[in-house]
Formats: C-alpha cells, sequence, structure tokens
C-alpha cells in the first residue's frame, strides 16, 4: 500500500532501526555518571550531537535534544521571549507557520504579550517588505519556517534573517520539514526540527540555540541539556535521530532529484486529469517531495476516505477534514481553495509505478465522490438548474432542501446586494454551499447577482475561487439577515 503521507512521519529509515537497537543495548545508562556505563552512555550522547549538529550547522555545544518537534518550538519560542523581556514582548511570526509556533504565540499573548502575522502570497511565499515592517523596536522574536508543512514552499529565511539581524531581533526557525533535504541558510539564532519528518524515531526533536542569543528557560531546570531542557535524556532515540539524519543527508541530492521529477509529473498531471483542481503552493521554490491541490465540488473527508480504500495513504489540509469546519490556516492564509484538498508527500523510494497508479484512480475517485454529492459536472457546460435540486445521497451533509428565493427574502427583507438570486446554504458545510452555487448560477441573466448565504467559514475561501476558477465575478461579502454572512457572485457575460 503506498505510503504518502511522509510529511507527517516518514517511515523509520534503516539506518534508524539500526542506531536504535544498537543502543538501547549500549546507552541505557545514566550519561550523567562517572562509572563504565555512564560514561559509554555519554560518548554515544556526545557523538549524536557532534553528528546532529554538523548536519544543522551549528557546535554540538549549542544543540540540545529534545521529547518532540514540539517541545522543541515551545521551548525554544518561550525561552528567548523570556530572555528578551526587557526588549520588549512583540512577537512576529509569518501567517503559515505550524500550529505549534501559533499555539505558543497565543500563549505568548493570553500571557499579556503581544503577536503580529506577517502575510504570504498566494504560493505561500512570505511578504518580506510586510515581514520587515513589523519588525519594529520592542520585538522580542520572530518566527520564520524553512518550508511550509501543507504546501512545502520554501520561505526566504536568509532574507528573512538579514532584516532580523539588521533590526537586532533573533530568527526562530522551524526547520522540521527541511532538514533532511539541507541545512537551512544561516543568520538564524535558533533552529528547531523534529525527528520523524526525516525518518528518525518519534519522539525526539532538536533545538539549537546560537551562542550570543539571550535565552531564559521558561521551566525549572537542572544539569540536563545545558539546562534547557530537563529530565532524564531519551538517548536511544537522539542516537537514531542523529543516524538517520547523518544517513538521509547523504542520500539527499539524488533522491530529491528522483522524487521532484515525480512530483513534477503530479503537477503537470493531477489538473490535466482532474477537472476544476487546483494545484496550491510555489512552483519553483518547493521541497522536492511534496505537492498540494484543491478539487471543486469535493467533501475532502470523503476523498481520503476513497484513496485510502484504493489503497494510497495522503492527508489534507482541507476544513472538510475537521469538526471545526474551520479552513486550514495556511490556505486562509494564502486565499486558495480548500474544498477536497489533498496532500501528497512522497517518502524516499516511492516508485515510479505508485505514482502511475495513484494518477490512474485519482480521476475516477474524484468524480465517485462528486456524483455522490450531486455535483455539477465539472469541466463541462453548466445548463440552467432543475426546479428542484436533486435529492443529496442519503448521509451526505446535503440532506435539508435548499432554500433559494427570488426579490424579497422572508420575513420581508430584500435580497442581500439586490441579488437577483438567493442560496440558503446556512447549517451545510463546504462544498455543498458552492455546489448549490454552481447549480443556481444559470439561473439568472448574465452580469445579475447571486447571493450565497452561508455559516462555513470555508466559504469565505471557497466561493470567491469558485468565482475566479470559472470566470465569474466575486462581489464581496455582507452580514446576512438572521445569520451567517452573504457571498455576492455576478453572473459572467457570454
Amino acid at each position: 500500500m503506498p505510503y504518502f503521507d511522509a510529511a507527517s512521519a516518514a517511515p523509520l529509515h534503516p539506518v534508524a532501526r539500526q542506531a536504535l537497537l544498537a543502543a538501547l543495548d549500549e546507552g541505557w545508562a545514566d550519561p550523567a555518571r562517572l562509572h563504565r556505563e555512564g560514561r559509554r552512555a555519554r560518548l554515544l550522547l556526545d557523538a549524536a550531537r557532534e553528528t546532529a549538529a554538523e548536519a544543522v550547522g551549528c557546535r554540538p555545544d549549542e544543540l540540545v535534544f529534545t521529547p518532540s518537534g514540539t517541545a522543541a518550538v515551545h521551548s525554544g519560542m518561550a525561552g528567548a521571549l523570556a530572555g528578551r523581556r526587557r526588549v520588549g514582548r512583540r512577537l512576529v511570526v509569518s501567517s503559515v507557520e505550524h500550529s505549534c509556533v501559533l499555539h505558543a504565540a497565543e500563549a505568548h499573548e493570553e500571557a499579556g504579550g503581544e503577536f503580529h502575522l506577517a502575510p504570504v502570497d498566494r504560493t505561500g511565499l512570505l511578504d518580506l517588505p510586510a515581514f520587515r515592517s513589523l519588525l519594529s523596536p520592542g520585538t522580542a522574536l520572530a518566527c520564520v519556517q524553512s518550508a511550509n508543512h501543507e504546501t512545502g514552499t520554501v520561505q526566504p529565511v536568509a532574507e528573512a534573517a538579514a532584516a532580523c539581524r539588521e533590526e537586532g531581533v533573533p530568527l526562530l526557525v522551524d526547520a522540521a520539514q527541511s532538514l533532511g533535504w539541507e541545512a537551512p541558510p544561516g543568520g538564524w539564532s535558533l533552529l528547531t526540527a523534529s525527528a520523524h519528518k526525516w525518518g528518525g524515531p518519534p519522539g525526539i526533536g532538536l533545538l539549537a540555540v546560537r551562542k550570543g542569543t539571550r535565552f531564559s528557560p521558561a521551566r525549572p531546570v537542572d544539569e540536563r541539556e545545558s539546562g534547557r531542557f530537563p529530565g532524564f535524556p531519551n538517548l536511544p532515540a537522539a542516537v537514531a535521530a542523529a543516524a538517520s539524519l547523518r544517513a538521509v543527508r547523504q542520500e539527499a541530492a539524488d533522491e530529491a532529484a528522483r522524487l521532484r521529477a515525480l512530483v513534477d509529473r503530479l503537477r503537470a498531471r493531477v489538473p490535466a486529469l482532474v477537472p476544476d483542481t487546483e494545484v496550491v503552493g510555489h512552483a519553483g521554490r518547493r521541497l522536492p517531495h511534496l505537492v498540494t491541490f484543491s478539487c471543486l465540488y469535493v467533501d475532502g473527508e470523503a476523498l481520503l476516505t476513497e484513496l485510502d480504500r484504493a489503497g494510497f495513504s495522503v492527508s489534507s489540509g482541507s476544513s472538510c477534514t475537521s469538526d471545526t469546519l474551520v479552513p486550514s490556516h495556511v490556505l486562509k492564509a494564502m486565499g486558495v481553495l480548500s474544498e477536497g484538498n489533498v496532500r501528497v508527500s512522497l517518502p524516499r523510494g516511492t516508485s515510479e509505478e505508485d505514482v502511475e497508479r495513484f494518477l490512474g484512480v485519482l480521476p475516477g475517485i474524484v468524480a465517485g465522490v462528486r456524483s455522490a454529492l450531486s455535483a455539477p459536472v465539472a469541466g463541462g457546460p453548466r445548463e440552467p438548474a432543475p426546479p428542484q435540486a436533486p435529492e443529496a445521497p442519503e448521509g451526505s451533509p446535503d440532506q435539508e432542501e435548499t432554500q433559494e428565493q427570488e426579490g424579497p427574502q422572508e420575513g420581508g427583507g430584500r435580497a442581500p446586494g439586490g441579488a437577483a438570486a438567493v442560496v440558503d446554504s446556512r447549517g451545510k458545510r463546504c462544498p455543498i454551499p458552492v455546489i448549490e452555487l454552481a447549480r443556481r448560477i444559470g439561473d439568472v441573466p448574465p452580469g445579475r447577482v447571486v447571493a450565497v448565504l452561508s455559516d462555513d467559514e470555508a466559504a469565505r475561501l471557497d466561493v470567491p475561487e469558485w468565482c475566479r476558477m470559472l470566470g465569474h465575478e466575486y462581489v464581496g461579502e455582507t452580514p446576512a439577515e438572521g445569520g451567517g454572512t452573504a457571498y455576492l457572485v455576478r453572473r459572467a457575460h457570454g
């Protein structure tokens, strides 16, 4: 069964397995003790630290091991902010950072600090001028990832680091997705990573803090890991993480070239094979093994389930895979389609045959999911909808009849924005609001407006993207009488 979710967790590298088993036999003692077993454990831990530091591009005494990448981020951010509390309490992070960074930023705000989100463009690339403008006096820390976890877009870390250096602001780089491929550019002050992203064991991360960076641990300390992370170290996992990092970096150049060619094939052929599909993320500045695309008129959870049944393990940033009905903060920041979102991240060793088989089954699966939702024929002519919409399949989110009105609304109100038709999709998950919009748009004359009422936040992304992809005009949004939001769409001429 092809596993295409390496961005979440890569399969354990053979070197990691060998190193882990050996370290369990040789590195079980306390490395802080002076007896023979303790000295042996200390030698293993020191060797692992030197190996990891070489891969990161820092001194061994600047690097500590942590229980996870998330723990490294939280400890690094808290320590840097505490160390610079006399400078100020302002925190700047890119809007597409991993959720663990945003969670730490929110905790900082709840504790009386402030944080600001630096915007990105439609490809997910950091807006450097906007980022620079946020580095005002009183900024204690800035955070910019090396590459995005959902789209693979590689960020301009060197340029961000230069901007931070000019303002005297330390920069924390989350390098979890990219460290297995290459060391990030220099200039950073703190760096974090997670071993399971490159084929190391789960439950082990690393935190590097450059000499000269003000850092004050935000928790009780002991003599372990330079006082930056307390407790008995997971020495076998640290040894396996370091050994596998060195191994994957030795393989990185050849494997990156091979996987990039497979991803290029996916980026070109998925939109050609599946109508009304958008590949998201930067076309050039990207990780070699990752591609993300979104499909109109598709429920993301259903799509992932059907792909799993077909033997493909993929993931998604779509709101449709979450009980919260909130779109991925990454897709939201980029302003791209969230419907039917699929992230394919190829592990090392992925074959051409596996990719071809995925391309072979994907069109039929998407078509089947669209059919189950009674979606319009993708890529085909969009005829006026019949008087009554087709009945939704049992168990689908579209079980309640759509309320479509022209002119005045119930209760004596007027249609939002002078709309010629109103599609009331409140209480229904995306992509249902967009599907109902597609059914209804042909019933109004060209140049007239349809108002889509929805209380699903994903509609704020998906309705404008539907307009962009199909050539209609997105007019804007306004609060809807009775709750929710009215999204206004003007039918294109011709």
